[in-house]
């Protein structure tokens, strides 16, 4: 699967398998946000997949006011790649875990231009050239089932009302790009012990808990539960789908009741 893909990328766990996986299958990828986190990770795919094409890193920051900034890396991106088949936006903040009567002004603000504004931004900027390149393409972004009406905890209202907002948008904007060829789904991810509410929790009771509150028994698994779904999205067999969002999280979202009796 020779595609070009791009992707935002705080470096954290899930991102960094995702790409890795990506590399493997024989995508070429440039990797965009910070830019230090993901150069050890472009070092890491280097060291570690025989024959994988370098992964070229773009220095962004996610909370950039101006649209033209935004537009000037996906450029850079375009550029260096020659085009872009697959957008994947894995770039999320959450914020800490608390009471939405504590949120102050300034993590509001954070939140929002990073997990609404810029994935705007982003989409404009990608969908515009593969418009004019006449090729379409796949975009798709990743969020938490916090995003959705099924999977809220307690303590994530800011990123839950910010994060909703791209539901919405994949399916408005699938609407307005299925014309061009460019389609635009989204993966709605269960939660690994790594996120902030079983950290906030406890590792050790959330890891003992979740036996008896989920249905598969565990949490996610970055390693090893999301890239399928991710390289299914960005190749031609997902060629008929768009404006979808399609749930990976063991049934976490379906047992919200239940984890909250638990947890």
């Amino acid at each position: 699967m020779a595609k070009k893909v791009l992707m935002t990328s705080d470096g954290d766990e899930v991102s960094r398998n995702i790409a890795f996986h990506l590399a493997k299958h024989g995508c070429r990828l440039v990797m965009m946000g910070k830019e230090a986190s993901l150069r050890s990770v472009a070092e890491k795919i280097r060291d570690s997949i025989e024959g994988a094409f370098p992964v070229e890193v773009i220095g962004m920051d996610m909370e950039a006011e101006s649209e033209e900034a935004f537009d000037c890396a996906v450029q850079r991106a375009w550029t260096c790649l020659g085009n872009v088949d697959a957008f994947l936006n894995c770039y999320t903040y959450h914020g800490k875990v608390q009471d939405i009567l504590q949120v102050s002004q300034g993590e509001l603000e954070r939140i929002a231009k990073i997990n609404l504004t810029a994935p705007w931004f982003l989409l404009k900027a990608v969908a515009r050239r593969m418009k004019e390149h006449g090729s379409g393409g796949s975009i798709l972004f990743m969020a938490t089932i916090a995003s959705g009406e099924r999977g809220l905890y307690p303590g994530a209202d800011a990123y839950s009302a910010t994060s909703a907002a791209i539901h919405q948008l994949v399916r408005a904007s699938a609407m307005s790009l299925g014309k061009h060829r460019i389609r635009v789904n989204m993966i709605s991810r269960g939660l690994h012990l790594g996120d902030e509410y079983p950290a906030s929790v406890g590792i050790d009771r959330a890891e003992e808990l979740v036996k008896n509150a989920a249905p598969l028994g565990r949490w996610l698994d970055p390693h090893k539960d999301l890239y399928s779904s991710v390289i299914y999205f960005v190749s031609d067999g997902s060629r008929f789908m768009t404006g979808t969002t399609v749930l990976v999280d063991g049934a976490q979202s379906l047992m919200r009741p239940r984890f909250k009796s638990y947890m």
